[in-house]
Formats: structure tokens, sequence, C-alpha cells
């Protein structure tokens, strides 16, 4: 089958591999002309080429913005171009819900102007000017990308006039929208300076905070400039706070700061640290900062003016981290694992949420009035963050006790400790705990009976996970039930190898398998998260399951997590994690997945990469080239099966309406012996075919075409879809939006 339906579906389009350019031009629905004005140039000057475009009835063509649709792009050549920019008409934007944005396009007919700077010193004659263009036309069913070629001739005199050409009103030039995927890293970042922002408002309605407020804003309001002095204050409070971020930017470096969230001595010191933090909370002692720092502080604050200023922003920081201190040890132990910069400015978001209100309230002076008093309600926030600081430290001794493997913490023995602690808050807050704060007789409000309530629930939320059950996004952060690796996992029945990697290959070997690779750590959130609510999907693990698996730590203490370490920064150049990988069994790299995801498709079709020496490529030996996987490997075509073929692109409209049908015919009848795959025809391949699978539902594979399969299969415009029997033999080829039940039913005949 790996070569039969190659070869087969090039017989059914034998005709067309002997396309020439000029004859593939025939079929793009658009008619292009181009003009020049003036036809005479002077060196150094500028010209406009119009370049008009008459569209087919029922078909449009794209913007040169526009976004989820290919956008159309001109380049112009020549000896006497010196740069070009290009312009186009107002389009007509609509939502589009297959690519979920709005589109920009053109109907009926299109004038796009290129204004052309000629060289100085181009010589005087005659010029050929060479427009190539590159866009996208759709009509209801199907999407054709194409390419057009023309010519214009200009004069080069020195004698003509070199005044700038009039752009017609209604022109623009185009913001030319950024490539896919480019903004995916930054989500993650934008989730995490949201939390380090609203950490740093929190932070206000502390007991530590709170009641300096009124004092802060008298020292100000009372002085020449408040809004100044107040800015000065503030920017105390991000230099210093910034300050620990970039130390530890500084001192620890990419790699360091990666290793720093497994360390058990630091995990170590901030368990010890919110611990002390919530005893102090909770009444046992206080906490200060010694006389002989703020000592200083503040004689300088007492001096006045800026410096006063600053040095006081400086010395409130300090007297209110008692309080603000476990917000930024959860978020500088949350930055580790995002990269080099993030400590620094996740500090520095921190920093302005806690300053703001105080530049505020200087602003507009007449809110501090309106502001509820320090009392109560500030013992209340006390005690019940002492209880939440309580159980935050037990994730840090859990990454402890999971590195050092003690074995002490289990899952079952964390949970209950959870359990107890959240629930504790919520006890307090209703009136059964008595602690600071509440008194026998003080009136249940609504708003801490529902608070109380909120506690209460989620304490008892946990209690499934201590009996096997998930946790969802909560079991990133709680011990795993079983964390010794090898043996079956309780979820999921996969077997697994710890820290075995040699003998993971000889077993492949022995089997005839691949070895799936899971580069992982004791306390790594993420890998927690993947092995807890990836792999234990039916489809996930189903896949898994043919595959050597073996876990390689590398957070751990011993020879074999530096080892580990070592082979997955030669073979990959890099030490985060989780990373995973499929090896064949010489230890060759067949393919690699970074980091975590959520997406289940996304992650089966990296999971469906094959060995390499079976697939179509290596058994055919045909010329036609084979598709090939996201990582650039040979895509496996099944054998002795029904298999549906679908060409089709991120730009094509009607491709994207047609994935619901292949992902219905994928779960009902791939168990029946059908196979679908999807082959991306996006010239840019996979760098724009992974950040789209990323949004979009796919769950049978998905591989990358090259530009040969455009002639081979007669892939005029997408999408195609082509059927074959179980022997390899092209039964149906459809051109165009296929209906659902067109499809089904010839897959059922063939079945």
């Amino acid at each position: 089958m790996s070569s039969s339906w190659v070869k087969r579906a090039t017989s059914f389009a034998v005709t067309s591999l002997f396309l020439s350019t000029a004859l593939l031009a025939q079929d793009q629905h658009v008619t292009w002309t181009v003009t020049a004005e003036p036809a005479k140039a002077a060196p150094g000057s500028k010209i406009l080429l119009r370049v008009n475009g008459k569209i087919e009835d029922d078909w449009h063509l794209y913007s040169m913005s526009t976004r989820g649709a290919m956008p159309t792009r001109f380049t112009v050549t020549g000896a006497a171009v010196d740069t070009m920019r290009p312009l186009q008409p107002k389009p007509n934007v609509a939502h589009d819900p297959n690519f979920e944005v709005d589109t920009e396009s053109y109907e009926k007919e299109v004038t796009f102007l290129l204004e052309v700077a000629i060289k100085k010193d181009a010589p005087a004659g005659t010029a050929d000017l060479a427009i190539d263009a590159r866009y996208q036309v759709c009509n209801p069913k199907s999407c054709v990308p194409s390419k057009w070629a023309g010519t214009a001739s200009i004069t080069i005199d020195s004698a003509a006039s070199a005044a700038a050409p009039v752009i017609p009103a209604g022109y623009s030039e185009p913001k030319i929208p950024p490539p896919p995927g480019t903004t995916a890293s930054t989500d993650d970042l934008g989730g995490f300076l949201l939390t380090a922002f609203g950490f740093g408002l929190a932070s206000i309605f502390t007991p530590c905070v709170f009641p300096m407020i009124p004092i802060t804003m008298s020292y100000f309001l009372n002085k020449k400039g408040s809004v100044m002095q107040a800015a000065v204050f503030c920017l105390g409070i991000i230099v210093l706070f910034s300050g620990l971020g970039l130390a530890m930017r500084l001192l620890l470096g990419p790699f360091g700061i990666v290793a720093l969230g497994s360390s058990p001595w630091v995990n170590g010191f901030i368990t010890i640290l919110f611990i002390a933090f919530a005893m102090s909370l909770l009444g046992a002692f206080e906490i200060t900062i010694p006389s002989w720092i703020l000592t200083p502080l503040n004689q300088g604050a007492d001096k006045g003016g800026f410096l006063g200023s600053l040095l006081m922003g400086l010395t409130f920081s300090l007297a209110s981290f008692a309080c603000v201190g476990p917000f930024v040890g959860t978020l500088l132990a949350g930055s580790i694992s995002g990269g080099a910069t993030r400590p620094l400015v996740g500090m520095v978001t921190f920093a302005t949420g806690l300053a703001l209100p105080f530049f505020l309230l200087a602003l507009f002076p007449g809110f501090l009035k309106r502001m509820p008093r320090a009392g109560g309600w500030m013992a209340r926030v006390k005690v019940v963050m002492g209880f939440v600081i309580l159980a935050m430290s037990l994730k840090y001794l859990s990454s402890v006790d999971q590195v050092l493997q003690w074995g002490f913490l289990t899952r079952e023995r964390f949970l209950a400790a959870w359990v107890v602690l959240f629930a504790l808050p919520g006890l307090y807050l209703l009136g059964f705990l008595r602690l600071e704060g509440i008194k026998k007789d003080d009136e249940l409000h609504l708003g801490r009976l529902l608070t109380g309530a909120a506690f209460l629930i989620f304490a008892i939320s946990l209690l499934p996970g201590m009996f096997g059950g998930k946790l969802g996004d909560l079991d990133a952060y709680v011990p795993l039930a079983n964390q010794d690796g090898g043996g079956p996992s309780a979820q999921s029945g996969l077997v697994w190898l710890k820290n075995q990697y040699r003998a993971a290959l000889e077993q492949a070997k022995r089997e005839g398998k691949l070895v799936f690779v899971n580069f992982t750590g004791y306390a790594c959130t993420n890998c927690h998260w993947m092995k807890a609510n990836m792999f234990t999907r039916p489809e996930i693990a189903a896949a898994m399951k043919d595959f050597v698996l073996v876990e390689l730590y590398t957070d751990g203490t011993d020879a074999a997590a530096d080892e580990n370490q070592k082979l997955q920064l030669d073979l990959f150049k890099t030490v985060a994690i989780p990373y995973y990988a499929i090896l064949d069994p010489d230890g060759k790299v067949v393919a690699s997945f970074p980091s975590l995801t959520k997406n289940p498709s996304e992650y089966l079709a990296f999971l469906q990469t094959p060995r390499p020496s079976t697939s179509a490529a290596t058994a055919s030996g045909d010329s036609i080239p084979q598709p090939t996987t996201l990582d650039g490997q040979p895509l496996d075509i099944p054998k002795g099966k029904v298999v549906v073929v679908d060409f089709w692109a991120t730009y094509c409209v009607p491709c994207i309406k047609e994935i619901p049908s292949f992902n219905k015919l994928h779960q009902e009848y791939s168990a029946k012996g059908v196979a679908v795959i999807g082959i991306g025809m996006d010239e840019e391949g996979a760098a724009k075919i992974k950040p789209f699978l990323a949004k979009h539902k796919f769950e049978y594979p998905v591989g990358v075409g090259k530009p040969a399969f455009m002639d081979a299969y007669k892939l005029d415009a997408l999408p195609v879809t082509l059927l074959f029997d179980r022997q390899g033999k092209l039964v149906k080829r459809y051109d165009g939006l296929t209906p659902e039940a067109d499809l089904i039913a010839a897959v059922q005949k063939v079945l």
C-alpha cells in the first residue's frame, strides 16, 4: 500500500505531469494587466505600476493585509529597481468563522499600486521591470493558491520629470500580518505577567501593607509636588523588587535557572521560609527587618526631597516583606521554568501592581477617605493567608521529597494535608474555629459566609484525588500516584523503564519497536500534568503502547540524572523539561516534541511518527516525493486499509470546513480499517502547519506535502480528497468541498 497508492494516484493524474507554468496559469480566476505611470522616468525618481486584476464571478481575492488566508504579495525586480512600496485600496472586511479572524478581500475587480523607486545610477534607455505576484482566490467550494508574472517597460531619461507620483485617495500601505505562530510563545508570558500584576494588587490588602496606606499618603499630601513624590516612592518599590529578579537572572544564567527549580536546597529553603511566614501570620511570632537595615533608610527618608521619597519606597518594601514575601517567593519559583528573563519581568510587573494604588491615590486623594478602615477584617485576612501559605509550603516540601526520593510525602498524605489546611480557613471564617479576628458574637456576613464555603468546597473536591481520581490542572502541583517510574501506570496501563536508556534501545531491537523517551523531572509541574492528564487519554495511551517507554529523570541528585541531562543536552541542545523524543533502536532521533501541550490531536500526530525504514519513501523507491511528518520524517501510509488522503492548506476556507467531517470519519471508522491522512500543502510547510494544528482539532495524522505534489496530483485548487481501497487502488477523487454523506457512502462501499 505504501507505494501503490502513490503510483495509482500518479497514473490518475498522468497528464498533469507535463503541465508548464503557462498552462498552470490558465486556472487562476484572475486576469492581470499592468501599466506604468509615467512611461518616462528620471534616475532617482519614482513611478507607479498599476496592477489591475479582474476577478471571476463567485470568486474573491484576498488583500495584502488579510489574516488567516494567504495575503496577496508582489515583488518587482530589474536592473533599474531600487525599492518598491505596495499600496492597496480599502478591502471588504468580514469575519470568517473558519479562520476565527476578520479577513479582507476583493470581488469583481481590484487595482493595486506599486510605487517603484528608480536607482540614481540607472543607465539611460529602456528598462524592463519584472512583476511577480503570489495570491489566493476562493469560492464556497475550493481555494486556489496562484502565481502570476508580468513585465512593464519604461524609458530612463534624465530630462524626464522627477516629480513624485500622486497616490490616489483611498490607497494605503498594507500592514503585513505577522507570520503564523509568532505570538504563541507570548500567550503563556501574558498569563504569567497578569498573575504577577494581580499578586501585586492583592498584596495591598495584606495586614502588613494596608494599614500603612494612610500614613504614607499623609506624607505625600503634606508636601509640594505630591504626585512626583509619589512617583519616586513607587520607583523605590519597583527598584527593590526588580533588583531581586535581576539578581536571580545574572547569578544563575539560563541553564542555572532551569536547574534551580528542581534543586532540593532551593525548594527546602522556600519551604522553611513559607512555614516561617505562615507561623508569623498565625500569631506564633513576628517577623521584622533588623533595625540596622531600616534605621539608615528611615533617616534618609526623613530628609525629604526625591531621594527621601525613593528611600521611603525601599523602606516600605522591606517593612512589608513579612506579608509580601510569600507572593514574591511564589512568583520567583514560578518564573524559573519560563525562561531566563521571567524573574526580572515578573518582579517588575509585581512591583508595578503593588505601587500603582499609591500613585493613583496621590492623583485622586479624595478616594483615600472612601477606603475601608483597617479593622477586624485585616486580622481575618492575616489568619486565612497563614493557612494558605502553610499549604503552599507543602508544594515545595513535596519537590524536595521527590527529588531526594524519600517517599514520605506521598500523594495521599499530601492531599490529606491540603484537605485539612484548606478546610481550616473555611471553618474559621464560618466561626467554628476560634482565632484572632472573629469574636463569639460577631455577625456572619454574606461575604464571610461565601468565602468560607468556597474554602470548604475546594477542600472536599480534593478528596477523590486521594483514591486515584484525576484533579485536572491541580495534578501538576500534586505528587503523582506512581512516582517510582517503571511498572504500569495505574491510570493508563503504560509500562515504563526508569533511567534505563540502553536497556530501552536493546528491548526496541528485540521487539522491532521505536523508543519513546520522556525527559522528565521529579519536581517538574508540567511533567506531572502531562503524565496525569495527557498520557491517560485513551487515544494517547493506545498510541504509546506501540513504543518501548523510558523515563529519564534529569533533576535527581544521583549519577543517572547527570547522565540523562548530558544525553538530552547532546541530542537536543537543551535541558528544559518536559521534553519528548522518539528514537529508533540505534538511538537516532525520529521526532521530538518540546514542553507541555494541552492539544491531544497535536500530541497524537507526534506519537504517530512512523519507523523510517517502513515508510512509503523507503519502500517504494518511486521518483515522486513522499509526504513527511511535521518533523521532516517520511510519513507512513498504512497497508491493508482503506485510506482517505486529504490535500488541504491553512489558508483554504473549504479545507477548514471539512475538518469535522474527517474527524468524524476517523472516530467512527478507524477501528473498521479506515485510515485518514491530511497532507498540508502550505508553501511554508511545518512552520505554518504546526501553529494551525494548535488551534484546530485534527484527530487524524497530518503530514506535509511538497511543491511537486501540485503537478503530480493535479492540485490546481484545494481541497482534493483521494480514496484508496485496501489494495491501494484509487477508487474516488473529490475536487473541492466534499459532502460528508458522499464521502462516508464511498468509504462504506469499499470496506
